[in-house]
């Protein structure tokens, strides 16, 4: 049927109107920075006094865990701007908190009375030693998702490295990430996300002198490199589920940088005067942690990304466009 000039223009206000509506929804979204251009940056010192503070992982409420080493590894978690909470797992000789999910709970890592090191989970508040059943002597947790589901490693020694083996966990099941590289003589899986199939980040180090180290993905058990910038030490420590992946690299003046891989394009970040950076953590807001070198202090940071100048710019478009629709709104309505 062929419609009349009328319904024509009808149908084509309401269209109009259709795409008006959702262009105001995804233009802000699709100008989206591939990789954030700036930070507002917060800086966290030792409460201790020692001067060294680790930050290790963010939650989207931003909530930290880390660790200071004071006489023994302490761990915690954080809100800022300093509102530390201590957590210790019971009758350890050290602790460190390397993981925070949504819901709070942690993962980190233990030593015991007998200098064996063992991962740990504390979930709605009870603290589970996390070991991989082929080593009870040196066990790592590093990460934890929504689901609960930890990252880590082991090693067949008290001393670990060399010989790390990475492995993630889930309700005391164990899956062999390691199997997974290339040949190595070291692998950590290090950081998760809680996407369906998770993503997990780590890194391998392929021959026995250790001086050399690749950053991995592991995308449901497809493995790709991460090599930021042809570095030939690289470490991927933290993922979110926006794909975004954070760590470190060397560059060919031995100058440690950390960075953010958002889709394979790399950005390097230095705090201010920075010697050495390291980024452990990224949660879904972009916010990243982790600490660095100034002097002979070891301070950490916590990064909130700014919007770039064009994200502005079409949000506001977009508020004009909202406005612009009302005032025709008013306009029609007075004239009826």
């Amino acid at each position: 049927m062929i419609a009349s000039h009328g319904s024509n223009n009808s149908m084509f206000r309401l269209l109009r109107g259709a795409a008006a509506r959702c262009l105001l929804v995804t233009v802000p979204l699709a100008v989206a920075p591939a990789a954030h251009a700036a930070y507002n940056l917060q800086f966290v010192t030792d409460p201790t006094g020692t001067g060294v503070i680790n930050l290790l992982g963010v939650n989207d409420s931003g909530t930290i865990a880390g660790f200071d080493n004071s006489v023994t590894n302490a761990g915690f978690t954080l809100t800022l701007p300093a509102n530390f909470t201590v957590v210790n797992f019971p009758g350890a000789a050290s602790t460190q908190v390397t993981g925070i999910n949504a819901a709070g709970d942690l993962s980190g890592l233990y030593v015991d009375t007998n200098g064996n090191t063992h991962g740990f989970t504390r979930i709605g508040g009870t603290f589970t030693t996390v070991d991989n059943p082929a080593s009870t002597v040196f066990n790592q947790a590093l990460g934890i998702n929504n689901s609960d589901e930890t990252v880590g490693y082991y090693a067949l020694t008290q001393a670990g490295s060399p010989g790390d083996i990475a492995y993630s966990q889930k309700s005391g099941a164990f899956t062999n990430i390691n199997a997974l590289l290339p040949a190595n003589f070291n692998s950590q899986a290090v950081g998760i996300n809680s996407d369906s199939t998770p993503w997990i980040v780590g890194f391998y180090q392929p021959d026995s002198q250790l001086l050399t180290s690749f950053g991995f993905v592991d995308e449901g058990g497809v493995i790709h490199t991460i090599d930021p910038f042809g570095s030939t030490f690289t470490q991927a420590l933290g993922v979110n589920n926006e794909g975004e992946i954070v760590g470190f690299y060397v560059d060919g003046n031995g100058v440690q940088h950390g960075y953010i891989d958002n889709g394979g394009v790399f950005t390097s970040f230095d705090p201010p005067n920075s010697a050495s950076t390291t980024i452990n953590g990224v949660n879904n807001k972009g916010q990243i942690v982790g600490f660095y070198t100034i002097g002979d202090a070891v301070d950490g940071f916590v990064g909130t990304p700014v919007p770039e100048p064009s994200t502005w710019a079409m949000m506001f478009l977009a508020f004009a466009g909202i406005g612009f629709l009302g005032y025709r709104k008013a306009r029609q309505g007075t004239a009826a």
